[in-house]
């Protein structure tokens, strides 16, 4: 295997693709004009394909259409409405078993929220999350080593050929979404024990190093995701085990070979991000081996949290008075 310092341009600009693919949609423009704001409370939490519209229109006692708009009924004024209401749509789509996505009906709640204000509007499955373009988090550790010959090294799992999203692919050490409930060191320790056996003093030594933004579209839907980033330094003779049954196996690779695995179509796309911030933030991928380097990086922080900026929102806003915490945020 090539050192990454003698990799060529087509490499190189294989990075570049895997990081455009992952960032699909927001390179697209975010299909304006094809894609309408979902609004809950006034305030835009979403965007909704037209493909998830024309099955939301049989609802209209759930959700308003118009030309501008897909907007939650504002006659819903609480949390628990707002959930039940939606859960009663989802439930009868799901049945009809005709909606790719909820053909991975999870059972496990993530929040909707808004992006400056950190209020909690509704929960839903976290199979739908993508079907209302709805910002989701979570987490994932890189489990590394300093090998004494192969230098640096990183362990990758295989997920579950069962897993209701990307069964068999080769993913990141630990990941897991931020469910209701749970907070974000709480579940990236949870995820740890439960999907490599990390526990006691070696999950105490989880380090926090920032996070990845991206937006990609699958023919699930769109995924506007934000992961919450941690380092793990695994001793040499650390052999990682299973125990939820939610990873097939365990490899461990050095960089070089972690990169040309994440290249291959048997690798997670949305977890590429994270392997590529980490081998930045190592230095391994560097100014001096990419020449687009700027532009990686860039893709690896899209602005999510301000993304969903519509003039309705807004407006709504400042008619609320809210118009100066609003503008600070930006």
């Amino acid at each position: 295997m090539k050192d990454m310092n003698s990799l060529g341009q087509n490499s190189i600009s294989d990075l570049l693709k895997l990081a455009r693919k992952f960032n699909c949609f927001y390179l697209s423009g975010l299909h304006q004009g094809v894609c309408k704001p979902f609004i809950v409370a006034g305030r835009q939490v979403g965007l909704i394909r037209s493909d998830v519209m024309k099955h939301l229109q049989r609802f209209p006692e759930i959700f308003s259409i118009n030309d501008k708009y897909v907007e939650l009924n504002p006659a819903f004024r609480d949390y628990k409405e707002r959930t039940n209401k939606v859960a009663e749509v989802l439930n009868k789509l799901r049945k009809e078993n005709e909606i790719c996505a909820l053909k991975g009906w999870r059972d496990e709640c993530f929040e909707v929220s808004t992006p400056f204000y950190h209020e909690s509007l509704l929960e839903m499955d976290r199979s739908a999350i993508c079907l209302f373009g709805i910002r989701n988090y979570g987490v994932s550790v890189t489990g590394y080593l300093q090998h004494p010959t192969k230098g640096l090294c990183i362990w990758l799992q295989q997920r579950s050929f069962t897993k209701q999203t990307w069964p068999g692919k080769w993913d990141c050490f630990v990941s897991g979404g931020l469910a209701v409930g749970y907070g974000i060191l709480e579940t990236t320790i949870k995820e740890a024990a439960e999907e490599a056996s990390v526990e006691g003093d070696l999950a105490k030594k989880l380090i926090p190093a920032g996070c990845v933004s991206f937006f990609f579209e699958s023919e699930r839907g769109l995924f506007p995701n934000t992961e919450y980033v941690y380092d793990l330094e695994l001793p040499l003779d650390f052999m990682p085990r299973n125990a939820d049954g939610e990873v097939e196996s365990f490899e461990l690779l050095t960089a070089d070979e972690c990169i040309q695995r994440a290249l291959t179509p048997q690798f997670k796309t949305t977890s590429a991000p994270v392997l590529m911030d980490f081998l930045i933030r190592k230095g391994h991928i560097n100014p001096e081996n990419e020449p687009n380097y700027r532009y990686l990086v860039e893709l690896l922080h899209v602005p999510l949290q301000s993304i969903y900026n519509w003039p309705y929102t807004l407006t709504n806003t400042i008619n609320n008075g809210d118009n100066e915490n609003l503008l600070n945020a930006k």
